[in-house]
């Protein structure tokens, strides 16, 4: 390299180097302006209620008004699952074959997800029955209507969980 050329370049980091060493007054402040304060409310109006299934059970009464409000509770899902279920089945067989994510299979992922809430209004009655059918076997009393009744759940969740399993394997 040429001796001009090798001045010309120290001069040239010189003067940029010098630059750099400026006064710090020409700078603006990186305090938070007025501007970028959080100010004021967020009003979220009235909240919004979602409309949660419930299961209806009688728990005044003996034993016996116990079991028969547990079943007419597991027998009202059940009708409420059979209510959805003709739906979700068309619906199942129209996105048979269909990619992952298309219109159709989304339409029977959510019919199937209906088909889950209604089979999950029948477990819940199921629940109460094992807890009672458990206490009773733990006090050493007859759970023979205690057993029936839960029996008598069980199938309708069993079917249920057949028909769920069926349309799943449809949709694959």
């Amino acid at each position: 390299m040429p001796q001009h050329a090798r001045a010309v370049l120290a001069v040239s980091l010189a003067s940029l180097l010098g630059a750099c060493a400026t006064s710090g007054s020409d700078y603006p402040s990186l305090a938070i302006r007025d501007a970028e304060r959080v100010q004021g409310e967020f009003a979220t109006g009235e909240p919004r209620r979602l409309d949660v299934p419930t299961v209806d059970v009688d728990l005044t009464g003996g034993l016996d008004a116990r079991l028969a409000s547990l079943v007419a509770a597991a027998e009202s899902a059940h009708a409420q699952f059979l209510e959805v279920q003709p739906r979700a089945q068309r619906l199942v067989t129209s996105a048979r074959g269909n990619s992952i994510g298309s219109d159709s299979w989304a339409a029977a992922q959510v019919a199937l997800a209906e088909l889950d809430s209604a089979r999950s209004l029948a477990a819940i009655p199921l629940g109460d029955l094992d807890a009672i059918y458990t206490a009773t076997r733990v006090a050493a009393e007859d759970a023979g209507a205690v057993e029936a009744a839960r029996q008598r759940v069980i199938e309708l969740v069993s079917e249920q969980d057949a028909t769920l399993e069926d349309l799943r394997a449809r949709i694959r």
